[in-house]
C-alpha cells in the first residue's frame, strides 16, 4: 500500500477531487445513492487521515467535510438552475448530516491517535537521550 504524506493542503485537493470522482461514480452506477456516497466518503476519510503528514494532522478533520460538500455536486439532483442545485445541496447536506460526523469523526479519531503516538515516541527518544548524557562519563579535561 502506497505511503504518501500529503501536506494539508494536498490533503484536501486529493480528499476533494476523490470525493468529485466518487460522486461522478456513484451517480453513473448507483443512480446517485447518497448512502453509497456516504460510506465511501467514510472510507476517503480515514484514508486522507492516513495519508495526512505528521505536522499537519489538525488539517485532516477540518478538510474531510469540506471535500464531502464539493463531491456532492455531481450526486445532487437539480431539477431547475442554480436555484434547485443550491436546495438539493443543502437538503443532501441536511439529510446526510450524520455520514458526514461520522466522516470527520473518523478523520479526527484517526489524527488524534497518530499525533498520540508522535508525541510518545518524541517523548521517549527524549528520555533516551537525557538518560544516554547522564551516564556518560564527563570528558572535562583536568
Amino acid at each position: 500500500m502506497p505511503n504518501p504524506r500529503l501536506t494539508g493542503l494536498g490533503g484536501g485537493l486529493f480528499c476533494g477531487t476523490l470525493m468529485v470522482l466518487l460522486g461522478w461514480v456513484d451517480a453513473l452506477l448507483f443512480g446517485s445513492s447518497l448512502t453509497a456516497y456516504s460510506v465511501l466518503f467514510v472510507l476517503a476519510s480515514a484514508l486522507t487521515a492516513l495519508w495526512i503528514r505528521r505536522g499537519d494532522l489538525l488539517t485532516a478533520p477540518v478538510i474531510v467535510p469540506i471535500a464531502f460538500t464539493v463531491g456532492l455536486l455531481p450526486v445532487i439532483d437539480s431539477d431547475t438552475g442554480l436555484g434547485g442545485h443550491l436546495m438539493g445541496l443543502f437538503t443532501a447536506l441536511a439529510t446526510q448530516a450524520g455520514w458526514l460526523y461520522t466522516g470527520a469523526l473518523v478523520a479526527g479519531v484517526i489524527a488524534a491517535v497518530r499525533k498520540i503516538r508522535l508525541l510518545r515516541r518524541r517523548s521517549a527518544r527524549d528520555q533516551r537521550d537525557r538518560r544516554d548524557r547522564r551516564d556518560r562519563p564527563d570528558r572535562t579535561p583536568v
